[in-house]
C-alpha cells in the first residue's frame, strides 16, 4: 500500500528579483517591487511531499525524526535568515521562489533516500504559492 505524508517548515529570507540578462528598466517592469535594490524578505512556508509503502512494523512511509532532521539541516539552516541572492545556487538564476522551489526539491531529492519524493511546495504569501515536482512535471 502507497501512501503520502507531507510535512511543513517555515524559514525567513530575503531576495531581490533582478536580472542581469535584463536592463534596469527592463527589470522594474518584470519584477515591480520586488526588484527594490535593497531586497525584501518573506516568511516562507515549505511543504514536503514523500511517498512510499506504508511500513507493516512501524506503521509510516518513513520516520518523522529522519525527515526533520534532514530537511532542518540541509534546508532550513541553508536558508533561514540568509540573502538568496548571495547563496551559490543563485549565482546564474535569479532567486524567484519557482527557483527556490526547484533548489530544494534537488537537495531533497538528492539526499533524502528513506521515501520517495513526490513534490515541493512553497508558500511564499497568502496570495502566493509554487510547486514543483521534478523533470516530470513539465
Amino acid at each position: 500500500m502507497k501512501a503520502h505524508l507531507t510535512r511543513r517548515y517555515m524559514f525567513s529570507a530575503s531576495h531581490r528579483l533582478h536580472s542581469d540578462e535584463m536592463s534596469e528598466e527592463q527589470n522594474r517592469a518584470v519584477y515591480g517591487k520586488c526588484n527594490n535594490p535593497h531586497g525584501h524578505g518573506h516568511n516562507y512556508m515549505i511543504e514536503v511531499t514523500v511517498s512510499g509503502p506504508v511500513d507493516e512494523r512501524t506503521g509510516m512511509v518513513c520516520n518523522l525524526v529522519d525527515l526533520d532532521g534532514f530537511v532542518h539541516q540541509q534546508v532550513v539552516e541553508r536558508y533561514d535568515h540568509q540573502n538568496l541572492n548571495l547563496r551559490p545556487e543563485f549565482a546564474r538564476n535569479v532567486p524567484t521562489t519557482e527557483n527556490l522551489c526547484i533548489a530544494i526539491y534537488e537537495i531533497v531529492k538528492q539526499g533524502f533516500r528513506l521515501a520517495h519524493l513526490e513534490k515541493i511546495r512553497i508558500e511564499e504569501t497568502m496570495m502566493n504559492s509554487f510547486e514543483y515536482a521534478g523533470e516530470k512535471s513539465r
